[in-house]
């Protein structure tokens, strides 16, 4: 299915591919294990403006400020949106990326939604990769649990004072390594259900628009006062389903072995947790379901866990709504320990993507018309810092990749 739907942009890729090649630098030195998930200043950053009804070409640039009227659209309306991906080095020392033409669709729905231009997911795709290679040094050593967070972002740069949308925007990319997300690693997470709402009903919950965030800054400082990491958002209209935190997707397994996320008109659409679900159905066979989910099931689930490209996959301990607890496993501190057999859940479990460039065919047969395969691998060592017990590199096809690696997609 991904390759089907990713056919059209592989061969732009691959053409980028015989002409691009990393210069690996030597690597940054930084304490990549103490990091943290904070901002350090890199190289270079991307940057385009939208004039005149067009897109110009985009530059590489040292010059981290940024310098707009008092009067910009985006600081008196709000009108801006973002994104966020990862880059990886990976045991080879190549740096790779996951599903960006995934955040280029989710970035073009923002757009639409808040009136701006679209930034065409081809010129993203492209933008974010030459951002990626012009800070290679920064990109955190493999083994490190470190990665570099990439940050595409738009705005109204143009003087607005009457609402109404601008006529003059700025697409940016940035990048900084960043260590986890959540204090302390990867430890069984403490939420709570919230009394305040994340977004409006038929508003604008389901695309990654700042004003979204900046609603949710007094509920998690007031969270983390309270000694909880993240706040359980409900469905607005009702209060009575389960939505999202503010930066991540719910994703459960109930008593009997499903898969469960959480689905809703207000929820932002994570690609972390797309690609969980293809790989928890089509590669280990268990049953998924995407639905509303009650509040009231909370009691009944086996396990909780967040995902996203900040969260990864963080594993939730407690769920406390208004004095009722809800104990999840905190040990092992793995999401999905409970499905893995017996025998699985002392190796670590990866998936490799086998491709032949001379004959343009894959080692192991054809798969959906592509020339990629994907295949399982169970391995005694580990193969990285963060997931413990299970590693998995999910999805099933990905043409988007730096120097000569596809990433494991």
């Amino acid at each position: 299915r991904d390759a089907q739907e990713s056919r059209g942009l592989g061969d732009v890729y691959k053409r980028q591919a015989k002409t691009r090649r990393i210069c690996y630098m030597e690597k940054k030195n930084i304490d990549w294990a103490n990091i943290g998930f904070g901002y350090i200043k890199t190289d270079k950053r991307f940057v385009s403006n939208y004039k005149e009804g067009a897109w110009d070409d985009g530059v590489l640039t040292e010059d981290d400020k940024v310098v707009i009227s008092e009067c910009a659209g985006v600081l008196q309306y709000a009108q801006t949106c973002f994104e966020g991906l990862k880059a990886y080095t990976t045991e080879q020392g190549k740096i790779v990326t996951f599903r960006p033409d995934l955040n280029g669709e989710r970035m073009e729905n923002s757009c639409k939604k808040l009136m701006m231009p679209v930034f065409p997911k081809e010129k993203f795709v492209d933008a974010v990769l030459k951002t990626v290679e012009a800070n290679a040094a920064y990109v955190p050593p493999y083994g490190s649990g470190a990665t570099l967070y990439i940050r595409p972002y738009m705005f109204g740069s143009n003087p607005v004072i009457g609402v109404k949308p601008a006529t003059e925007y700025q697409f940016r990319i940035f990048t900084t390594p960043v260590g986890p997300y959540f204090k302390g690693g990867a430890k069984p997470l403490t939420i709570r259900v919230s009394d305040v709402d994340r977004a409006a009903p038929h508003g604008t919950g389901d695309i990654k628009a700042g004003l979204n965030y900046a609603m949710s800054l007094f509920n998690i400082v007031d969270a983390h006062e309270h000694g909880y990491d993240e706040n359980m958002y409900l469905d607005p209209a009702t209060r009575t389903y389960v939505e999202e935190t503010g930066g991540a997707n719910f994703i459960f397994v109930t008593k009997d072995g499903k898969v469960v996320t959480p689905k809703s008109g207000s929820i932002l659409p994570s690609i972390t947790r797309r690609s969980l679900l293809t790989v928890a159905k089509d590669y280990f066979g268990l049953e998924v379901e995407e639905r509303p989910v009650a509040k009231a099931e909370l009691k009944d689930m086996a396990e909780c866990g967040l995902c996203g490209t900040a969260a990864v996959i963080s594993p939730v301990g407690k769920i406390v709504d208004h004095g009722t607890e809800f104990i999840y496993p905190k040990n092992p501190s793995v999401l999905g320990y409970t499905l893995l057999p017996e025998k699985y859940r002392s190796r670590r479990i990866q998936l490799y993507q086998y491709r032949d460039n001379k004959h343009r065919q894959c080692k192991y047969g054809k798969h959906n018309g592509s020339h990629n395969h994907i295949k399982y691998s169970f391995c005694p060592k580990p193969r990285a810092a963060f997931y413990q017990d299970v590693v998995i590199f999910p999805d099933l096809f990905c043409p988007h990749f730096i120097g000569k690696v596809c990433p494991l997609s």
